[in-house]
């Protein structure tokens, strides 16, 4: 069975959602604190999957996921490794890296995401929302088609809500931009209804460079978005599954977001059937 490794501790509070989400794709999935990772020894290399949930770390209090991704990056675990050691380890072993909202902010700090050349150097950052305000709503995400992460497979334009104050993601510079651009790894953006191009607020709700909703590493082992998809497991999670449902009496009772986990989990299972 496909296991996947749900971190949770120090503000992080989407948990038991992201859980349920895996869960209901088909895998097991364990809440763990993260002390029992970065004091007690747990291991991340028991799991197929390891996810960075949303919530608000340490209260947000220097910047979105930035202490996090500090003790990431420099705590010692018991066997002298940092995390971040341990996560590339994973990678390499062909194994695959979910972060959401504040789990997001925690892989780009980090430098897990965009990760183009594959150095683990921090290439991005994520500024407060240009609105100066936390936006908690729905929009409209649409997918990349360059991009060849599997947790978007078979998705193209959906709904989804944001609940963010620091959800603008800025690039490095101009040419890091267009390398994310050129390689795809803007894997998702905000966009209108139709999949046309946000370009503004509200429809982009932070002001985000590329409308960048979600990034993904050139693998596609790695993947992090700022929208909520465990926030949309159901259709009746939906603020207007009532008129969608009369509209479409045969749409399905799953919600959207489900559809991401789906996607990991089932292209997890196919690997391990492989070997």
């Amino acid at each position: 069975m496909v296991k996947a490794l749900v971190l949770t501790g120090f503000g992080i509070n989407c948990e038991e959602e992201t859980a349920a989400a895996y869960v209901m794709a088909g895998a097991k999935a364990d809440i763990v604190h993260f002390n029992d990772v970065l004091i007690n020894g747990h291991s991340i290399h028991d799991y197929d999957i390891l996810h960075f949930p949303g919530g608000f770390s340490f209260g947000d209090d220097l910047s979105s996921g930035k202490v996090m991704a500090n003790k990431i990056r420099y705590k010692k675990l018991p066997n002298g490794k940092t995390l971040l050691d341990e996560i590339k380890v994973f990678i390499s072993r062909g194994k695959y890296v979910m972060g959401i909202c504040n789990g997001f902010q925690m892989l780009v700090r980090l430098g897990l995401l965009p990760n183009s050349n594959l150095y683990f150097e921090q290439q991005a950052t994520l500024a407060h929302n240009d609105s100066a305000k936390y936006e908690d709503r729905w929009v409209y995400c649409k997918v990349n088609q360059k991009s060849k992460t599997p947790f978007l497979k078979d998705l193209d334009v959906f709904p989804v809500p944001v609940r963010h104050g620091e959800g603008k993601l800025v690039f490095g510079n101009d040419t890091m931009r267009q390398i994310v651009k050129t390689k795809g790894l803007n894997c998702l953006s905000y966009c209108l209804a139709d999949g046309s191009p946000a370009s503004e607020y509200p429809q982009n709700p932070n002001g985000a460079e590329l409308d960048c909703a979600g990034l993904s590493d050139p693998t596609g082992q790695v993947f992090g978005l700022m929208p909520h998809p465990e926030a949309f497991l159901s259709l009746y999670n939906h603020p207007n599954w009532g008129q969608l449902k009369r509209q479409n009496p045969s749409l399905s009772d799953e919600g959207i977001g489900l559809k991401i986990f789906r996607n990991i989990v089932e292209h997890v299972a196919g690997l391990k059937q492989e070997l």
